[in-house]
């Protein structure tokens, strides 16, 4: 039965919070070689699934902010100020 729920869990689409949380998850395990080969390369395919997730989330969510910000008219954005990101 756990085999079942766990078999579920990882194929539901987890949410990107989820996902990367599980990501950073394996990639600790693997970093800590806490692991056996065979379990690294799962985990490794796992990681590589959870990654192309995270970053067609993240596509997505980009996209919606563009048609947000863009006018359907194909007009000047309505906020074009420019995006500086905070580096400490």
């Amino acid at each position: 039965m756990k085999d079942e729920t766990d078999q579920n869990t990882q194929t539901a689409t987890p949410s990107f919070e989820a996902a990367l949380m599980e990501l950073e998850d394996i990639v600790a395990s693997l970093e800590r070689g806490e692991v056996s080969l065979d379990a690294a390369i799962s985990a490794f395919e796992r990681g590589t699934e959870l990654k192309i997730l995270c970053q067609t989330r993240l596509e997505e969510a980009r996209m919606k902010v563009e048609k947000i910000k863009i006018p359907e008219a194909g007009g000047p954005p309505r906020d074009a100020s420019v995006f500086e990101a905070d580096e400490n």
